[in-house]
């Protein structure tokens, strides 16, 4: 093990466990499996397939150590402990908390309340066994990316860590595309000058979630900055073309992907997965304990893609394994 993977455990998405179309579950834990890249699979057992999960994970020695769950309050969020105990059933060991920024009433929540319901999370995490985290993401309260430091702040005020899941791609996919910055309200303030979210500018707000040391969760998935929509599929939630929240890491072959690719355009997520080891390798007290390889298949990320998920995320794999290897000679 790698100072740079010191107590990582390096997990593949669930929803990127294909080629072309989606295996069964014993399938898909033989190609983790087989891969050699992956020490567990990230997803939480879905209902009614509780056990195949189990038996698969224990089968192939392929345990299952994260998952997540969207969660909105006024809505399923008191779901959340039970999906917290489904988890360790399966053997997991922490779960994504992910908390839609509008309750069941359309209202916006407060940062008031998303402190309350990590609160109540953590408290539902102590009695099962399995952490829990919050993320970035779009639709999520953190959409906004000014309020989780606020957020965390606010939180560790009350001697509780805060523990962040960190996805990149969420933020890099708003460079340089006011659209997307208007929908996490943070257009004046980038472009005033007074908020960062380009990765290469000092004080950029990757690098100050970082410096905060509360990342427990990083998921790795290329998006580039004002990248193209996901053409080949309908979000029915808009009834528009899906987000750019993914980018090919590879180069696809010809006619996998539906825009040109260029390699450039992988870099800004490549770069913040390297200060992110760089720091893990330095700290002593680094809280980072998962990476996890997310080309996923949702609309607003790789939705009828016609390149292999699964052959994107085990090089991103071996990508991460090779750039701690490569961190490790340079210290």
């Amino acid at each position: 093990m790698t100072t740079a993977l010191r107590n990582i455990s390096l997990g593949c998405s669930g929803r990127g466990v294909s080629h072309d179309v989606v295996p069964d579950i014993d399938t898909m834990f033989s190609m983790v499996r087989d891969a050699g890249v992956y020490d567990h699979f990230d997803r939480l057992p879905q209902p009614g397939e509780e056990s195949q999960y189990i038996n698969a994970a224990n089968k192939y020695g392929i345990p299952i150590r994260t998952g997540l769950g969207m969660y909105r309050l006024g809505g399923n969020f008191d779901a959340l402990e039970a999906n917290l105990r489904i988890a360790k059933n399966a053997g997991g060991e922490f779960h994504n908390v992910l908390l839609f920024a509008r309750d069941a009433n359309g209202r916006a929540i407060t940062d008031d309340e998303v402190v309350s319901a990590y609160l109540q999370a953590f408290e539902a995490s102590g009695r099962t066994g399995v952490g829990i985290g919050f993320e970035v993401h779009i639709n999520m309260w953190s959409e906004d990316f000014r309020r989780v430091g606020r957020v965390a702040h606010a939180v560790r005020a009350k001697g509780v860590p805060f523990n962040f899941v960190l996805d990149h791609s969420h933020v890099l996919l708003k460079i340089d595309n006011t659209e997307e910055m208007d929908a996490s309200g943070i257009t004046a303030d980038v472009e005033a000058g007074v908020f960062a979210i380009d990765p290469y500018e000092p004080g950029n707000v990757i690098d100050q979630w970082l410096a905060m040391n509360m990342t427990r969760w990083l998921q790795v998935r290329p998006a580039s900055p004002n990248g193209p929509r996901n053409k080949w599929a309908l979000n029915p939630e808009t009834g528009s073309w899906g987000r750019a929240c993914q980018y090919p890491f590879v180069k696809p072959r010809p006619g996998e992907w539906h825009s040109d690719w260029h390699a450039y355009r992988v870099e800004p997520c490549k770069e913040v997965v390297r200060r992110a080891l760089r720091l893990h390798a330095a700290k002593p007290d680094s809280v980072l304990n998962y990476i996890t390889t997310d080309m996923i298949d949702m609309p607003d990320y790789g939705e009828n893609a016609r390149y292999s998920l699964f052959e994107q995320n085990v090089a991103i794999a071996e990508w991460v394994r090779a750039e701690a290897e490569a961190i490790d000679g340079s210290t």
